[in-house]
């Protein structure tokens, strides 16, 4: 009898997925879930493409072509963006640049995957709400009904943060320190952990929120919760701030124009520090970013501190020629000399 044939591409996605990704390289759940819905949707393109069964595919039938089919797939067929696909292709990169290393007699096929480029993308302005839209989104919600009391203290301590989506579902009641100093632990990307400091306001409004839905702050459990009692999610808050940015817009019109999410409000306190003087450094530490060279893209978006920089400017008068003669400075020459 014919011994049947051990498929090592199930294998060594049992391996990348369950062993290389999180004890190797430390990745988070949330990348690894990403890497397999790429891998997933994958498999399942190839299998209705050659007629196989997702068992019947091997290392040996995932050619270049074969990627560059199903990213055209993922655009065409799918609608996703070039963002999407090139997240698509970041994942499969990971997982053949794994194969390269633990399975070298596939070494020639990933290194063919691996040169497979990126698709360049437009970059679209950064959205962001002004201090004054802020408030009118504050100022929709009624407190006096508790889910939108909840939301008021969600919506209060993500500006004052500037945390990310996932941070916010992710803090537990244990994470806050509601007396002074106020503060939060953030738990970030790549497991990078912060404080970050919040108003007396902020903590005031988190302290009532525990005790009305019987939230123990010594307990790391989820400081926001549904209407079922289980941890709110990015859907939920996606879901929340586009409500209270229609009710806003009623009454302050420049919303209308803007194209919002949840991670508008993480902008939005990014420029509300820069305006208020804090420097680029302290704004990078603040919101968790790797490089400044991240904080940096917020110094271009303030167009009243562009407006600013433009009064500043000496005015350029074409029919008059201001232009002083050049002279050499010893001072700067003997300086020179001197180094």
């Amino acid at each position: 009898m014919k011994e049947k044939r051990i498929n090592p591409l199930g294998i060594a996605l049992k391996d990348f997925l369950g062993n290389y990704l999180p004890n190797l390289r430390g990745v988070s759940a949330h990348t690894i879930l990403s890497y397999r819905d790429s891998l997933k949707l994958l498999l399942q393109f190839l299998a209705s493409q050659k007629t196989l069964h997702i068992s019947e595919i091997e290392i040996e039938n995932i050619r270049v072509a074969d990627i560059l089919t199903f990213l055209d797939h993922l655009e065409t067929s799918r609608g996703n963006s070039i963002g999407t696909r090139n997240i698509r292709l970041a994942a499969l990169h990971s997982f053949f640049r794994y194969l390269a290393t633990t399975y070298p007699q596939y070494l020639e096929q990933a290194q063919r995957i691996l040169n497979i480029p990126f698709k360049r993308t437009s970059t679209r302005m950064i959205e962001y709400l002004e201090f004054e839209e802020v408030q009118a989104v504050l100022r929709s919600v009624d407190c006096s009904k508790p889910d939108e009391r909840r939301d008021y203290t969600l919506l209060l301590l993500m500006f004052n943060t500037g945390a990310r989506v996932q941070e916010i579902v992710d803090l537990r009641a244990s994470d806050c320190q509601l007396s002074k100093p106020f503060s939060v632990r953030i738990f970030g990307k790549g497991r990078k952990e912060r404080i970050c400091p919040i108003w007396e306001e902020t903590a005031r409004r988190l302290r009532e929120h525990m005790e009305e839905r019987g939230i123990d702050p010594r307990r790391p459990v989820s400081v926001f919760l549904n209407h079922i009692d289980t941890p709110l999610t990015r859907y939920g808050i996606r879901y929340i701030m586009a409500k209270y940015l229609r009710k806003a817009a009623q009454t302050c019109p420049s919303l209308k124009k803007k194209r919002l999410h949840p991670h508008s409000m993480r902008h939005s306190t990014a420029i509300h520090l820069l305006k208020s003087g804090v420097d680029l450094c302290t704004i990078a530490s603040w919101l968790g970013h790797v490089s400044i060279n991240t904080t940096n893209k917020y110094v271009t978006l303030d167009l009243e501190m562009k407006r600013q920089a433009i009064a500043k400017a000496q005015p350029f008068d074409p029919t008059t020629n201001s232009s002083k003669p050049w002279r050499q400075d010893p001072d700067i020459l003997v300086w020179l000399e001197s180094l």
